[in-house]
């Protein structure tokens, strides 16, 4: 790993990355403006408090120097979160309704000790029942093939999806609290049992990347690595009809 690629971000593949890598940008110099600022009054005081220049101690710093820094670092950090970081959640959260009505791929991500299933809603668009009662080998999240609109759902080991679309992911969990992290696509979410949550983006690129879970799951943890594939729509089409 080269010097840059350790102190900068991994190549963005999602439409919000930008601003979250800005974002985070803003956030870093701001944090090494800190550091060299108290580094600096640091030496300041050892320099000015050095015992062999005061064999007696005194009353310290006089002033009010330090307490008005203090409060320009309170304020800055509010301009942060009211002023960036609220409007940036809002957006994203808001966002939600508006992809929503621009005909979205949707998939169902399920994690389990130790890995991911991928569960699409077939030709029809609408998810199947989920029966645990009805789990076996080779039903592995217990899709209801009774229900008419579990008939042609079909459940991949790589997660696919096509470039300029926007895609919802709605992860959930078999047994324990998991992670679903996609680090080029700038975006996470837990994995909980028995809850469905939604996390939303739009590829703009093509790509084939690994997803890791990103939260500690057990011994076999560090080997919950998936695999997904961000491919043209015509190709996505050919596949998805094949299944």
């Amino acid at each position: 790993m080269t010097f840059k690629e350790l102190f900068t971000f991994s190549e963005n593949y999602a439409e919000h990355g930008f601003q979250l890598d800005q974002f985070i940008n803003f956030v870093q110099y701001f944090m090494l403006a800190l550091f060299v600022g108290w580094t600096i009054f640091f030496f300041i005081c050892l320099f000015r408090f050095w015992h062999k220049k005061n064999p007696k101690s005194n009353k310290g710093v006089q002033g009010h120097a330090s307490y008005h820094v203090e409060i320009g670092v309170i304020i800055i950090e509010a301009i942060l979160l009211l002023a960036f970081a609220f409007p940036l959640w809002k957006e994203r959260s808001d966002s939600f309704e508006k992809v929503m009505l621009s005909n979205p791929e949707r998939v169902r991500v399920v994690g389990w000790q130790f890995g991911w299933t991928y569960h699409y809603p077939g030709k029809d668009g609408l998810f199947g029942r989920i029966d645990a009662r009805q789990i076996s080998g080779s039903n592995e999240l217990g899709i209801d093939k009774n229900d008419p609109n579990g008939a042609d759902d079909f459940t991949t080991a790589i997660l696919k999806i096509p470039v300029g679309i926007p895609a919802i992911l709605q992860v959930t969990s078999k047994d324990v609290i998991h992670n679903y992290a996609i680090i080029p696509m700038r975006i996470q979410q837990d994995a909980l049992p028995g809850k469905d949550i939604p996390m939303w983006f739009t590829p703009i690129k093509t790509m084939e990347t690994y997803v890791v879970c990103g939260q500690l799951c057990g011994e076999g943890h560090a080997n919950m690595v998936g695999t997904m594939e961000v491919i043209e729509e015509e190709e996505y089409r050919e596949w998805y009809a094949a299944q």
